[in-house]
């Protein structure tokens, strides 16, 4: 058996911030990313206005875990083998036929490629040839790339090949470049400044006084965040109060994760910040402090230096496979918790300064589906069927995402709030190799992990 994990066996405690310490209230917040890619594409590109409106119905499609095919617009849904369980041209899921066609038994062709290269890394994005889902800011992304699709297959008569993604990249520069914030340019930020308490949840006080009694216990806290300085501003202040950069020894925004882990010293020095501005490249880091971009090398050097110790452990929180636990337990080989929101279940949250319906237009845009809810396009983020021939029975496997979730995370919860009120010597069970792929889920495991007998169904498809 696997030792189990303990936050009081760590000396240092990290975070990611968007998703993992800032929760947003999805429904809202995913209408407003959408919002911001399409009005992009309709205004700036020329492409159909029909991308501005949505049905209820429509964020069905959305479903974390998908690859999107950037040369023929499908989306894929892999097994842990690399086959693939689902798929769809556009928002059209293909029929099981279709799927037997057009792919068999193989793995998918980006996926085989990326697994048998030289760094054997097993992420099916690395050619630039697909895109990868993981976390609720793409999401939405995913279901407008989909109509984009069907909105070009329309018009060109059953076009095969695509070249949209430059589009949907410019768009995303457009709202997210670094001077966005600051210029209040874009669609994203405006609307986020004129009405957070509608996008984004405040910390609950359990969570704060578990921050304080991390620092109190004597472990070093750090913010790490892809987030630029200005708007970890805003969320910071909001979740948790003005105070929030006394809750950390060390903070990093505009990380550039996953570059942060895997990019050397020096192709990701860190910069000093003066009006949330990049200043002066440090050739190291030699004090606790705020920063900007930089490199886990530097880091650690200095976190040896904090704690004392030739090899500090360190644990990081992070909602991205992609971003935050594949690269940190891989490159840097800490500890992972990953926060995963469909551990929650079907819950919807109320937005804490939500317009009274007294105020409100006579028409209300339509209600979105939570992105952490199940898919019926898809099924589970966790496990899928594979159908059989004749009379034999479905047979159920985990799903390539379930199966990079025990690989490369320590543990998964649904959010910090569940662990804020254990014992910081709370011993967790981890995920490892000899046990079971459940293992490492707390508190409890998402209903679409198990079922009646689902022990002697299920297909280990990993090579």
């Amino acid at each position: 058996m696997a030792q189990p994990f303990s936050l009081a066996a760590c000396d240092v405690v990290g975070f990611d911030l968007d998703h993992t310490l800032c929760r947003y209230n999805l429904p809202e917040s995913a209408r407003l990313i959408y919002n911001s890619f399409a009005q992009f594409l309709v205004k700036e590109k020329g492409y159909d206005k029909e991308l501005l409106t949505l049905t209820p119905q429509d964020w069905d499609f959305c479903c974390k875990g998908l690859a999107l095919d950037l040369e023929d617009g499908t989306f894929i849904k892999l097994a842990a083998d690399g086959s693939v369980l689902r798929a769809s041209h556009g928002t059209r899921m293909m029929t099981p036929e279709e799927l037997v066609e057009t792919y068999g038994k193989k793995d998918w062709r980006h996926c085989a490629t990326d697994r048998h290269s030289a760094s054997n890394v097993d992420i099916p994005c690395c050619s630039g040839k697909c895109y990868f889902y993981d976390n609720y800011f793409d999401l939405p992304g995913a279901l407008l790339c989909a109509r984009v699709v069907d909105s070009l297959t329309k018009q060109n008569r059953g076009q095969k090949t695509f070249d949209f993604w430059k589009d949907v990249v410019a768009g995303i520069q457009h709202n997210f470049k670094m001077s966005a914030f600051k210029e209040n340019c874009g669609f994203f930020f405006p609307e986020i400044k004129r009405n957070l308490g509608k996008y984004v949840h405040r910390c609950p006080e359990s969570v704060k006084r578990w921050l304080r009694q991390l620092k109190h216990a004597g472990k070093i806290t750090m913010l790490i965040t892809s987030s630029h300085s200005d708007y970890c501003k805003l969320l910071g202040t909001h979740i948790l109060g003005k105070d929030f950069a006394d809750l950390f020894d060390i903070v990093i925004t505009n990380a550039l994760k996953p570059g942060f882990f895997s990019h050397s010293p020096s192709q990701r020095p860190f910069y000093t910040l003066e009006n949330d501005e990049e200043q002066e490249e440090l050739p190291s880091l030699d004090k606790p402090g705020w920063y900007s971009q930089g490199n886990a090398a530097h880091l650690y050097e200095l976190l040896k230096k904090m704690t004392g110790k030739p090899e500090p452990k360190v644990v990081y929180f992070g909602d991205s496979m992609h971003s935050d636990i594949f690269p940190a337990r891989h490159y840097s080989n800490w500890e992972t918790v990953l926060i995963l929101e469909e551990l929650r279940g079907q819950a919807v949250e109320k937005a804490e300064e939500a317009e009274p319906l007294e105020k409100r237009g006579k028409y209300d845009a339509p209600k979105v589906k939570p992105l952490n809810s199940l898919s019926n396009k898809w099924g589970s983020y966790f496990i899928d069927s594979i159908s059989r021939r004749g009379n034999a029975e479905d047979s159920l496997v985990y799903t390539w995402s379930s199966r990079r979730i025990s690989t490369y995370s320590t543990i998964a919860i649904p959010s910090i709030e569940v662990i804020a009120e254990l014992p910081l010597d709370y011993k967790f069970t981890r995920f490892s190799t000899n046990s079971s792929k459940t293992a490492g889920y707390y508190p409890l495991v998402h209903y679409t992990l198990y079922s009646q007998d689902t022990d002697s169904k299920i297909i280990f498809t990993e090579k």
